[in-house]
């Protein structure tokens, strides 16, 4: 680490990771998919999201259903709440940004507690037009809150989700993705987090044609804490893609990504980019992130690239780590020698594989349902094999 340091110290070029942000929509090209941040998603597949051209408008409804004490209202383009945390990195981002007709926001004031889920549903009514969307969720010092974002029915929709944390607020987040199977979705999440304020952020992606999250943190003080899980199903024509990026830039932060995904079927395709880098000004960041995946069957296509970015040698920790395969033969072994057929026996392993995140879901109602998808799936995979 004390040879970077000095490297960095003596006029190494910064890091380039995510480097370009503007709400200008003109600042970003069309996209070609030879970009790196666009080389893994279908670009033809879109509907023009990512494009220059007029799209017909499509139907989507936002509803939100505030938990006690907590504010949910609509906010019209100008609020000055809306865009304070964030500046697109990429063109569907700003596209949506400039796009939106009305934002919705949750505000939690400063020192309520809240532990009952506050719920944002999007549903879309017809793909065949695109929709625009913007949330905010602004938590204020000290305080606390869970919020659900219920992303379902059939829409080509693009949006941009802003999570603001205050000085020592705990937020907790749970993105369900379990859109129709003719849903484009382009989803953008920035988190802020002040000066010891806590993320959960669990994001479930199992619906869609083209899902495509991209959460980020960025530290607004020391201490900040954030925890990034996901879990992914891919299904046979599915293109499911996470982007992940953490920019330690305040001191003694800590960061921790973990996701886990399952593929089966023809041309099922999960993406996961994690990018993290540590400022120069970064000292005592403790960071890790790794992301595995389950190959059920043949014809499924994985790519998974951690990036890890180190500008300061004062670190308390910093990995990643990525796997992708089969299931191991071992643990099927180990429990039909118990008597188990193979199929519960497979069944089992599955379910074991994903259990860790899905205990970790704070709204038993959503961990029940993940649940249950995950067992649907597992049947149809059965079903297929048979």
């Amino acid at each position: 680490m004390a040879g970077l340091q000095g490297a960095v110290e003596a006029g190494a070029p910064v890091s380039r990771l995510h480097a370009r942000e503007s709400f200008d929509l003109a600042d970003f090209p069309v996209p070609t998919g030879r970009e790196e941040e666009w080389r893994f998603t279908p670009l033809r597949r879109l509907r023009g999201l990512h494009g220059d051209g007029t799209l017909a408008p499509g139907k989507v409804s936002v509803e939100a259903a505030a938990a006690p004490g907590i504010i949910a209202e609509k906010a019209e383009r100008g609020d000055p709440r809306l865009g304070t945390a964030f500046v697109p990195a990429d063109r569907v981002s700003a596209r949506a940004f400039a796009s939106f007709d009305e934002a919705t926001v949750v505000a939690v004031a400063a020192g309520t507690e809240s532990t009952q889920p506050t719920w944002v549903t999007v549903r879309g009514e017809d793909a065949a037009g695109a929709a625009f969307g913007h949330l905010v969720v602004d938590v204020a010092p000290n305080a606390r809150a869970v919020v659900v974002l219920e992303y379902a029915g059939s829409a080509t929709y693009a949006d941009n989700v802003e999570l603001v944390v205050g000085e020592g607020a705990s937020l907790a987040v749970v993105s369900l993705q379990d859109w129709a199977g003719d849903t484009v979705h382009l989803s953008h999440h920035h988190a802020q987090l002040g000066k010891d304020a806590k993320l959960a952020h669990t994001a479930v992606t199992l619906g869609g044609s083209v899902v495509r999250l991209a959460p980020s943190v960025r530290y607004a003080g020391p201490g900040g804490d954030a925890d990034l899980r996901g879990l992914y199903f891919a299904d046979a024509g599915q293109h499911l893609e996470h982007r992940l990026f953490v920019d330690h830039s305040e001191r003694n932060c800590r960061s921790r990504v973990s996701y886990k995904g399952a593929l089966q079927g023809e041309g099922a395709h999960a993406v996961w980019i994690g990018d993290v880098i540590i400022q120069a000004a970064a000292d005592g960041t403790d960071t890790y992130e790794y992301n595995r995946n389950l190959v059920l069957t043949d014809g499924t296509r994985v790519d998974s690239v951690p990036n890890l970015e180190i500008l300061t040698g004062e670190v308390v920790g910093a990995g990643h780590a990525s796997a992708s395969g089969r299931l191991e033969d071992h643990h099927l072994f180990y429990l039909m020698a118990r008597g188990i057929p193979f199929d519960e026996a497979r069944r089992l392993v599955i379910r074991g594989f994903f259990g860790e995140l899905i205990a970790r879901i704070e709204v038993p109602e959503v961990a029940g349902r993940v649940a249950e998808a995950i067992e649907a799936e597992l049947a149809r995979s059965l079903e297929s094999a048979a």
